[in-house]
């Protein structure tokens, strides 16, 4: 039995994201990193690089970050159950229109009926589907909003046949937030609020 499947299967993605971390000591601006999702940032403890009340009131942060906000990916107060914090997850398979990729699947000397044609179709959809699942993560008080909503891609199996290609990110979403950002000596150092743009993964895909 020979199967020809779309070449959109057996595609490979290469994708490269940048994210601005935090400083690690004065006088340091973010850097760059192709990682997502977005490992723990490695903040200096000393609580003189923390933002005080009077740069934590609302109505002053809301004025800087603008429109910009996201209540998508970001929350203000910590999330809990009931606005969306738990793990989730995109829907189940068989949940809404089988991509077109799937129904123009043929399937050359494969001599069976539609209806099994077609729980074939469905279950290469299962097979080689790569759904995003959603958490809530805690940036710190140096952020704002501080909560984040990242995606992550499931690598537990190959998600290809053959066998070797695995769900990776090939699509991710900026998310604008205040990051409280210091510079010059401990001793007359300056601070403030600057915009940084924290990469979220949006999409997952069946890639090398």
């Amino acid at each position: 039995m020979e199967m020809k499947v779309s070449p959109g299967l057996v595609l490979c993605v290469s994708v490269t994201i940048q994210l601005a971390l935090p400083q690690h000591q004065l006088r340091v601006r973010p850097l760059p990193s192709d990682h997502l999702p977005v490992p723990d940032l490695q903040e200096d403890p000393n609580p003189a690089l923390e933002p005080g009340q009077r740069d934590l009131l609302p109505r002053f942060l809301w004025q800087k970050l603008g429109s910009s906000f996201d209540p998508r990916y970001s929350s203000i107060d910590p999330p809990t159950r009931d606005n969306g914090s738990e793990v989730t997850q995109e829907p189940a398979i068989g949940v809404g229109p089988m991509p077109r990729e799937f129904q123009e699947l043929t399937f050359a000397d494969l001599k069976a009926g539609w209806k099994t044609q077609r729980r074939v179709r469905r279950w290469l959809w299962s097979y080689t589907r790569c759904p995003v699942a959603s958490v809530w993560k805690d940036l710190g008080v140096r952020f704002w909003p501080r909560y984040v909503k990242e995606g992550r891609c499931t690598s537990e199996r190959s998600c290809s046949l053959p066998v070797g290609m695995f769900c990776k990110p090939v699509e991710s979403v900026s998310v604008t937030l205040l990051r409280w950002h210091c510079q010059g000596s401990r001793a007359l150092k300056s601070c403030a609020w600057i915009l940084a743009h924290y990469p979220v993964i949006s999409r997952c895909g069946c890639a090398c």
